[in-house]
C-alpha cells in the first residue's frame, strides 16, 4: 500500500472534472504514480486491460506522464504511449484504441501548473461522481498494491490516424482555396494543425507561435481572454488571411478570427455546426449550455431540430450527449462535442466544419458569421465577492418587477423583456460571481451590466 495523505492535499488537486495543481508544490511524481494506480484499480475493476497515455508540450510533463504509467503498469494494466498530443487527440486515442485515457496537460494554466484529463474507453468522462471521488479516497488512504504480474508498456504514433479520422468526418475536398491565420499559442495546436490543416492543398496556413514552449513566452494559451486574441487579430490583418484561428494550450478548443480581425463568437459557431450536422440529421438533439446564446436554440427549433438547455461545464454536456444521443453541443468557451467524436469535445474538428462554410460560399467569413450572431453579449465578467449568495439575493431583488421568469439550474437565469436575460453564477473554486448578459443591442447590455455589477460590487 503506498502512503496516506492527507484530504486537504489530495482534494486540493483532484477537481470536480479532473486533476490540477502547482508542479513541485501540490503536484509531482509520486503523486501522480499513485493516481495511476488507483485509476488503474477502477479501470480493472470495469474490465479494462490497458491504458492510452498522451502528454503536452509542458516542461514537466515527461516526467509526470512516466510516473503516472508506472502507477498503472504496477497495477497490472498494460500502457500505450502516444507521446506529445492535443487533448482531443488523446480522446481520439481512447475510442480508436477502445480503452481508458489519461492526458497530461493543464491546458491554458501557467507554466507552473500540470495535471491530467482522464477518461474512460471511447472518451467517457471522469468526474467527481464518476471515479475521482473513489480515486481521492484511495490514494488519501493509501493505494493497495497489486497481486499480479506488472503490465507492459508499448508506444504508438497516432497523430496521422487522427488527421485521417478527422478528414472522414468533414469533407473539405472541394473547399475554395483559403489562406488560413492559425495562433497556437505555442502549444498542442503547432503539433497537431500541420497534420491536419496543413496536408490540405487549398489551403495556405500562416503560422504564429507554432513552437512548443510549456512556459508559453508570447501570450497565455487560452483565447477566452480578449487580450490573447491580439496577436492573431493583428496577424489576420497583416497576411490577408480570409480566417484566424486560435487554439488553448491543449488545442481542445478552438477560437475564430472573421477577415477583418473580429472574433466570431463562440455561441455563433455553435449555431454554423448545429446547422450543418442538423442538415445530415434532421430532427436530432443539439446541447447548448445555459449561457449560450438564445440565437443557438431559436434556430435549432427553425431547422426542426431538439435544443437541449444544461449547466455550464464538460461534464454536464458529455452527459447530456450520452443520454439524450445528441449529434452535436456547444460551449460559450468554445467547447464543442460531436456524437461522431465519442461525444468528446475538439476545437479541431469544429474549425474543420467552419473551414468547409467558408471553403464552400464565396462570401467572407464576417458575413457568415454576422448570419447566427444575431444578439449582443457581454461575455463573462467576474466580481471578487465575499457572499455570493448575499449579492445574488440583492440582484434578485432589484430586479423583481422586471423579471419574466427566474430559473435556478445553474446559478439564476433572469429573464427580462425583449428577450433580454442574465445569469449569475458563483464559482464553486473561488469567491467570485460570473455575469453574462444578452440583449438585442449592445447599449442595452451595457446598461444592465452596470446596473448589476453596481448591486454586485457595492
Amino acid at each position: 500500500m503506498t502512503e496516506p495523505r492527507s484530504a486537504e492535499s489530495v482534494h486540493a488537486v483532484i477537481k470536480a472534472y479532473d486533476v490540477r495543481g502547482v508542479v513541485g508544490e501540490q503536484i509531482d511524481a509520486a503523486f501522480v504514480r499513485d493516481v495511476g494506480g488507483s485509476f488503474a484499480r477502477l479501470m480493472r475493476a470495469e474490465g479494462a486491460q490497458r491504458v492510452v497515455i498522451g502528454h503536452d508540450m509542458r516542461d514537466s510533463s515527461p516526467e509526470l506522464s512516466a510516473a503516472f504509467a508506472d502507477g498503472v503498469l504496477a497495477q497490472g494494466l498494460d500502457v500505450v504511449h502516444i507521446g506529445l498530443a492535443s487533448t482531443d487527440e488523446l480522446y481520439f486515442a481512447s475510442g480508436h484504441l477502445e480503452c481508458p485515457g489519461a492526458m497530461f496537460t493543464a491546458s491554458h494554466n501557467p507554466a507552473k501548473y500540470n495535471g491530467i484529463k482522464l477518461c474512460r474507453a471511447k472518451a467517457l468522462p471522469v468526474g467527481q461522481d464518476t471515479g475521482l471521488a473513489t480515486i481521492s479516497d484511495e490514494v488519501i488512504s493509501g493505494v493497495p498494491e497489486f497481486d499480479g504480474p506488472r503490465g507492459t508498456a508499448t508506444e504508438q504514433d497516432l497523430l496521422s490516424a487522427y488527421a485521417e479520422f478527422l478528414h472522414k468526418l468533414v469533407d473539405l475536398s472541394d473547399a475554395r482555396p483559403l489562406r488560413i491565420a492559425v495562433d497556437a499559442g505555442n502549444g498542442m495546436g503547432g503539433f497537431t494543425v500541420p497534420a491536419v490543416l496543413g496536408t490540405l492543398a487549398q489551403f495556405t496556413i500562416e503560422p504564429l507561435f507554432f513552437e512548443l514552449d510549456g512556459n508559453f513566452p508570447n501570450h497565455e494559451a487560452n483565447p477566452l481572454d480578449p487580450k490573447n486574441l491580439v496577436d492573431l487579430q493583428d496577424y489576420v490583418r497583416k497576411t490577408g488571411s480570409d480566417i484566424g484561428l486560435a487554439f488553448d494550450g491543449d488545442a481542445d478548443r478552438c477560437f475564430v478570427v472573421d477577415e477583418k480581425g473580429d472574433p466570431v463568437p463562440p455561441s455563433a459557431i455553435t449555431a454554423l455546426v448545429a446547422e450543418r450536422e442538423l442538415a445530415k440529421e434532421p430532427g436530432a438533439t443539439i446541447i447548448h449550455n445555459l449561457i449560450t446564446s438564445q440565437a443557438v436554440p431559436e434556430l435549432v427549433n427553425e431547422l426542426g431540430g431538439n435544443p437541449v438547455r444544461t449547466r455550464v461545464g464538460h461534464s454536464f454536456i458529455k452527459q447530456q450527449m450520452a443520454s439524450t444521443g445528441a449529434i452535436f453541443g456547444g460551449e460559450h468557451s468554445a467547447h464543442y462535442y460531436f456524437r461522431d467524436f465519442w461525444g468528446a469535445d475538439s476545437g479541431m474538428l469544429a474549425a474543420l466544419h467552419v473551414l468547409a462554410v467558408l471553403g464552400e460560399k464565396d462570401r467572407p467569413m464576417s458575413e457568415i458569421a454576422s448570419a447566427y450572431a444575431t444578439y449582443s453579449s457581454s461575455g463573462e465578467i467576474n466580481s471578487t465577492v465575499a457572499d455570493a449568495k448575499e449579492r445574488t439575493t440583492a440582484v434578485l431583488e432589484a430586479f423583481g418587477k422586471r423579471a419574466k421568469s427566474v430559473d435556478r439550474l445553474d446559478g439564476v437565469t433572469v429573464q427580462l423583456a425583449d428577450k433580454a436575460w442574465f445569469n449569475l453564477r458563483a464559482s464553486n473554486t473561488e469567491p467570485l460571481l460570473r455575469l453574462n448578459v444578452e440583449a438585442r443591442s449592445q447599449e442595452e447590455v451595457d446598461q444592465l451590466v452596470t446596473e448589476i455589477l453596481g448591486i454586485v460590487r457595492a
